[in-house]
Formats: C-alpha cells, structure tokens, sequence
C-alpha cells in the first residue's frame, strides 16, 4: 500500500488544527464542538471504514462552525469534547474526527501515518484510548503522539536556527514553553526533549477567561448587543483589537487624549435585520492584562503570568536554567496579542534583576548576568498553531518513519505500544 503525506492533527479545547506534513499552515482550523441530534444523542454513531458521501449524509451530527449554527436549534445538542486541554467525551471525539478526516481532510486514513498532538499530564490510559480509535475504528497506517510543548520548541529551532545553521546539527529541544490556548494556559519546562513534568505550572486562565472579561465590558456599559452576539461580538474585539501595553495608567491617558485609539464594530441582527454599532474603547488593552495582573480581575487567581514562569523555572535542576530563561517560547492563540511577547520578556527580566541585586546585597558579590529571551513567530498568528506546525516539520522527517507506532504493531501488542514517547531528534 502506497504511503502518502502523514496527517498531522493538533487537537485543542477551542479549536483543531489539521493539515498535511511539509505545509506551514494547517489546511483547516475548526472549533472543537459537536452538535449531535437531540434524538440520537445517546446512541452511538456507526464510523463509515471509507469516505462515503451517503455514510456522512446519514450521520445526524455536525462539527465545527456548523455546529455552532445549529446551537439554538431544540433539535441538537452542542457538545465540547475537549475540556482544558484533555478529550473527556470519547464518543463525540470519535464524530469529531470522522468528520475531520473524512469530510475535511478527505483522505483515506489507511494510506496515512498521523501524527496527533497531546496536553501535558496526558494519562497513559487516555494515550492507549486513542490508539485503539485510531486504529481500530479509522484503520490508520501508523501513529505518532507527541507533545504540543515539545513540538512547539522544535518548530521554533527548525525556523528560528536551522535554517542558518548546519542542516545535520541535533534540535534545541532544551526550553521554557508558555502554551496558553482557549481553556487553559501551561508553563512547560523541557529539557533536551523531556518535559520536566514535576515543574509544569498550570494557570485557569487563558483565552475564554479574556473573551469573558470583553463580554461583562459590553453588558456594564449597555450596549447594544443581542445577548445572543455579545460572545461572539466579544471575541472578535478580543482576536483583532486586543493588544499588551507596558503601563496600564499611562494607555487611559493616551486613549483620554486620542479618540482614533477608539474603534468600532458593527453587525446585523440576524431575526430582525437590524444593524447595531458599539464602541470599543478600554477592553482593547485591559482584556489581555488579565495574564499580568490577574488579581484585578479574576478573585481565584492572584500570581501574574511572569511569577509563574519564573517560578517554574527556579525549580528545575540548576543546571538547566539559564538555559531556560534564554529560550522561552511561546505557543497558543493566547499569546498572539500585540507586544505579548515584549511585555512578557520585560516583566520576567525585571523580576530576574531584582533577585540578583538583593543576593548582591546579601553576599557583596555581584552575580552574573541572567539575559531572558522570549521567542514568538515572526508571524504572530502562527504561534495560534505552533504545535501543529512542529508536528508538519517533524513528520516530513525521515527521522519520522522510526517514531511511528505501526498498525502491524499494534496488532502485535495492543494499545500499551503508544505508552512510550520517543524524543524528538
């Protein structure tokens, strides 16, 4: 059987990525969400071997964006399979991907290796569930999970430093990943490929928690949103205005003193075919300003984003840590705001330079210098899929062939063949 491009598939809590190895895009980003018929909800849904256009017509679920246009349908039922990062629904995951796959991607699984992507705290359990999907109800040829952490770090040095170095020199695999999606932000220390699990710091917030804090903005100033938009008409603000700034006293002054820093959004009622048009001022900057100064705005979380990082990494082996202050990278929807990543590099070294001058005070000695370097995409919306695009870079490897399980394995020893994660390189 002739083996085609792998399919890489990077599956997050708000959206999934999937495409073809060797792209620098994924081919489709699709919301996380299944509408199942109300009627047919808890049965299960017979997975078609082949890509059947009648099979899929008598599916009665839908995926994605076209989901979402059935939510205030009394005949569906809106389910998120993923929650904070981890699959909790295997049945409506399992329509999910026969969508994805079949539908989307249009590929027929058993000419395909895949490569699917993971959270950290992945249980071994929840590996061998995806195994056993994969190979038993979509046939596929082989399998690789990895990382998003790890594969986030190797899409950074094939881009970032490969490309100007010697075409044989061994991956970077040794840094700090800031990965913050749509349900959940992690800080993941790696070293030489292995993530330091006792290390990982996992923050409840991230990018639902800004969209939210844009919503109950709109609704304290009354404005005249549908309550049925206000989410939709908050997330947009959030992906296309929201931005970091440095000093939060100082952007009210510059917004008082500039109205063209005020912008709008307009949009038309879908039952009455009414426009409406609102005014977006403040939320631009404060929204993001959650990751820096969460006790403002949300009472269960108190340590900014930067504590957190460098908290994660003050205990990991000595050895490492410099290595880690100098290559944090980021990954996720949630870092891709504008100066994201110079506010971050910013209140990290601040926090850095403060401790060394109180040992200096301490010991007489003056420490060596600690330089943090953060690294985000040239291009910012590709740090929205920086997983998958470690996952497309890693799999058009020949290197890749060697870390995919096969199915002939599979068979011979079941799903505990996916327990084990090579390391990258």
């Amino acid at each position: 059987m002739a083996r085609r491009s792998p399919v890489v598939i990077d599956i997050g809590s708000g959206c999934t990525k999937m495409g073809f190895a060797g792209n620098i895009e994924p081919t489709f980003m699709i919301p996380t969400v299944v509408a199942n018929s109300a009627r047919k909800s808890n049965q299960s849904v017979h997975i078609s071997q082949t890509p059947s256009a009648h099979g899929l017509a008598d599916a009665d679920f839908y995926i994605g964006d076209e989901a979402y246009a059935r939510k205030d349908s009394p005949n569906y039922l809106l389910s998120s399979p993923v929650s904070k990062g981890r699959i909790d629904n295997w049945d409506d995951m399992e329509r999910f991907l026969q969508q994805a796959i079949f539908r989307n991607l249009r590929c027929i699984p058993e000419e395909h290796d895949f490569l699917l992507t993971e959270p950290p705290f992945n249980t071994p359990e929840n590996r061998e569930l995806m195994a056993e999907m994969m190979f038993e109800t979509f046939n596929v040829n082989g399998l690789y999970i990895g990382v998003q952490a790890v594969l986030a770090l190797y899409a950074q040095w094939v881009c970032d430093v490969k490309l100007e170095m010697d075409e044989a020199s061994s991956p970077n695999l040794t840094g700090l990943v800031v990965d913050s999606g749509d349900g959940l932000s992690h800080v993941i220390p790696v070293a030489d490929g292995y993530v330091i699990s006792s290390c990982i710091q996992e923050l409840h917030m991230a990018g639902k928690h800004v969209t939210q804090f844009v919503h109950d903005m709109i609704c304290d100033r009354g404005e005249p949103v549908p309550a049925e938009q206000r989410m939709e008409a908050a997330r947009q603000i959030k992906e296309k205005h929201a931005y970091l700034c440095r000093d939060v006293v100082e952007e009210y002054q510059k917004f008082d003193q500039d109205p063209r820093k005020f912008k709008t959004l307009s949009n038309v009622y879908p039952k009455t075919k009414e426009e409406w048009t609102i005014q977006i001022g403040y939320e631009r900057f404060l929204a993001p300003e959650i990751f820096f100064h969460p006790e403002i705005f949300v009472e269960s979380m108190t340590t900014p984003l930067p504590q957190v990082v460098d908290n994660a990494i003050s205990q990991c082996p000595i050895d490492y840590r410099r290595k880690l202050y100098s290559n944090i990278v980021l990954s996720g929807g949630s870092t891709a705001f504008q100066h994201f990543k110079e506010r971050l590099q910013h209140d990290v070294q601040q926090i850095v330079n403060e401790r060394l001058q109180k040992a200096e005070l301490s010991t007489g000695r003056r420490p060596q210098d600690i330089e943090v370097c953060v690294h985000g995409s040239k291009q910012r919306k590709q740090q929205r899929y920086a997983a998958w695009l470690g996952g497309s870079l890693l799999a058009q490897e020949p290197t890749f062939l060697t870390m995919v399980k096969s199915k002939k394995e599979y068979e011979e020893v079941g799903p505990s063949c996916m327990r084990g994660s090579p390391v990258l390189g």
